[in-house]
């Protein structure tokens, strides 16, 4: 076990098996010393671990709670990462995150929720998983997940 996966092991994280895709597409790439990852879903062995729309209203997902599943989006990135990669001490920064949340009309607290990702990062990372990031709002994601999250993450040689 490297450094980054010590690391969150000591947080209570383990990186799983990689995710398998939803549609035709692969988990992540690598291409001149970047790895883009598709868009990741709050997936736990195999099985998404909630759906439904975000919110402050009676039956959405709680902000809190997009953020724990954020969070599990963004392990799962790594996961995809760790694939093409092979070893995530290899990443050199956390170049960009992309949140999705999946929000009721009027929400506006995204940013909250993809810090779940964010703060993520830096547990893995340190100072390197300072990254660009973007949260954006939309109406529905995929399978009916709360949060989606990609990542653009540099790789040393």
């Amino acid at each position: 076990m490297g450094a980054v996966e010590q690391r969150l092991a000591e947080a209570g994280i383990e990186i799983p098996e990689v995710a398998a895709p939803v549609a035709s597409y692969v988990p992540a790439t690598e291409h001149a010393g970047l790895v883009y990852t598709s868009g990741q879903l709050p997936m736990v062995s195999g099985t998404l671990a909630e759906t439904g729309i975000v919110g402050e209203g009676v039956g959405t997902v709680t902000p809190q709670r997009a953020a724990e599943l954020a969070q599990i989006c963004a392990v799962n990135a790594l996961a995809a990462a760790k694939a093409v990669v092979g070893d995530l001490d290899r990443i050199e920064r956390v170049v960009k995150v992309v949140g999705f949340v999946a929000s009721e009309a009027g929400f506006a607290g995204q940013p909250a929720v993809v810090n779940g990702a964010s703060e993520l990062m830096a547990t893995a990372f340190g100072e390197a998983g300072q990254h660009a990031r973007s949260a954006v709002g939309v109406a529905a994601l995929p399978l009916g997940a709360p949060v989606e999250v990609e990542v653009v993450l540099a790789v040393r040689d």
